[in-house]
């Protein structure tokens, strides 16, 4: 089974490997900070699904010391003056704060000529209609995408996880996105406590079945990491959680109900090896690659 992977997407696109920076805008969330709720998404680490990012404030000092990460993993023969980047803006709601300085930050990023994107994580209910029309301009610059974590369709689960909206506001902001002419990104969390497969299916036909189309989904595979409200759940009241020979399966029942050229961010996902409770098997991400790979090819 063939699906366009990011990576394809990016080197069709740029005719070279593409980079992700990790950076932050400093935001926090409303559903930590009390205008929602607090404590966030009970599956949701300290740093707010961005582990990985920078901590530097100063955005051109962010964007040095996440090349310098990168550049150091990248084949010398790629010259430094032809290396392209994404400025991936991940942890916590990166919209939610005063828009004003936000738009500054993001204006930044168009002036580096080596990042030829920026990706933006938020959430449905933090964006505002001049932010939007913001984007849609910097669109004209480089390519924006905005990523929003759905992680599911269904109702119970999405009060179960704290999500703090519902699926019509979802769909208000999909839309306005689309409007704009801005690339949005799904984030579907597979393995949620109290969802069948066929729940998560429906999740994914949903989104396959969005209109316009969506241009790109994340499917990420549930990890119970300490310190988290799902962990506490999870100790006190053990839930099934998948196996890698389970998550491959599901995986490819997703992919089988996608638009052939839809692009598929991510698979699977890290979680920080010191956090994680479970599943185990993911925090080897060489056979957990190789194994979907495998699997998917033979579908």
């Amino acid at each position: 089974m063939n699906y366009i992977s990011l990576s394809d997407y990016l080197k069709n696109k740029y005719h070279t490997k593409v980079y992700k920076l990790s950076l932050t805008t400093g935001c926090t969330c409303p559903n930590r900070d009390g205008t929602i709720s607090y404590g966030g998404c009970i599956f949701c680490s300290e740093g707010g699904s961005g582990d990985f990012a920078a901590t530097e404030k100063d955005l051109t000092e962010q964007i040095k010391s996440a090349r310098a990460k990168v550049d150091a993993k990248i084949p010398s023969k790629i010259p430094l003056n032809e290396r392209k980047y994404i400025a991936y803006f991940q942890s916590y709601t990166n919209t939610y704060g005063d828009e004003e300085y936000l738009k500054k930050l993001f204006e930044q990023v168009s002036e580096f000529p080596e990042i030829v994107g920026i990706s933006i994580g938020t959430r449905p209910d933090c964006l505002s209609n001049d932010m939007i029309s913001f984007l849609g301009e910097l669109n004209k610059k480089l390519e924006v995408w905005v990523e929003l974590g759905l992680q599911t369709i269904h109702e119970d689960t999405a009060v179960l996880i704290n999500r703090g909206y519902t699926l019509p506001v979802f769909e208000d902001s999909y839309q306005r996105l689309s409007a704009a002419g801005i690339k949005v990104v799904v984030h579907v969390i597979l393995g949620l406590p109290g969802e069948t497969v066929e729940d998560m299916l429906s999740t994914v036909d949903y989104l396959a079945k969005l209109s316009p189309e969506l241009f790109g989904i994340k499917l990420q595979l549930l990890h119970i990491l300490r310190g988290t409200k799902l962990a506490a759940m999870y100790e006190k009241e053990p839930f099934h959680v998948f196996t890698l020979e389970e998550y491959c399966e599901v995986v490819g029942k997703c992919l089988k109900l996608l638009p052939n050229d839809m692009v598929i961010h991510r698979i699977t996902g890290d979680g920080p090896k010191k956090l994680l409770i479970a599943p185990t098997w993911s925090g080897n991400k060489k056979l957990v690659m190789n194994t979907m790979r495998k699997y998917i090819s033979e579908l």
